[in-house]
């Protein structure tokens, strides 16, 4: 089956945990009690928005690593939503040039990037994906195309914390749960 196909199909699927809020991504899990939406929000502000001591990245490149892992969490809505907000971060600033590439960046890809941004992108993944893969050449691949240890913790930061909560579709199964 196509992946595309897949990812139709696993977005009509219900959830199996009872209980939840019907919001898609993260939202649900933020709207469980307030104050777990308060802490997840501040998360979010922490890794994304606020300053981080040392560190490069713009808000925007912050963004983008957000939606390399959610997308690779197949989480839609929230791979949009860290694009959109990509996007309007860079058309604030008037530093579009990297809109276009955004499309690739759902796609798993990191063409059309500096070296700096793709080993970023490539650590992101690779904590998303399996922690325990995260090897020092890729922090050296990292810093030595200009990142800051500050960048390589924010890449780690946004891959582990963007992991929280993926997609309903996650918690969906063919069969009903005993």
């Amino acid at each position: 089956m196509a992946r595309d196909d897949e990812r139709l199909e696993r977005a009509q699927q219900g959830p199996i945990v009872g209980g939840l809020p019907e919001v898609p991504g993260i939202g649900a899990a933020m709207r469980l009690t307030p104050q777990l939406g308060k802490h997840l929000r501040g998360l979010a502000d922490e890794l994304l928005v606020n300053e981080f001591e040392g560190a490069t990245i713009s808000r925007a490149e912050r963004e983008m690593l957000a939606t390399a892992v959610s997308a690779a969490n197949d989480c839609f809505y929230c791979m949009d939503l860290h694009a959109a907000h990509a996007t309007a971060v860079m058309e604030m600033t008037g530093a579009t040039e990297q809109v276009a590439l955004l499309d690739g960046i759902k796609r798993g890809l990191s063409e059309g990037f500096a070296p700096k941004m793709q080993a970023l992108l490539d650590i992101a993944r690779t904590v998303r994906r399996n922690p325990l893969d995260l090897t020092a050449t890729d922090v050296r691949t990292a810093t030595a195309a200009g990142a800051t240890d500050a960048d390589v913790q924010l890449a780690v930061l946004i891959a582990a914390g963007f992991c929280l909560a993926p997609d309903r579709s996650y918690w969906t199964v063919e069969a009903p749960l005993l």
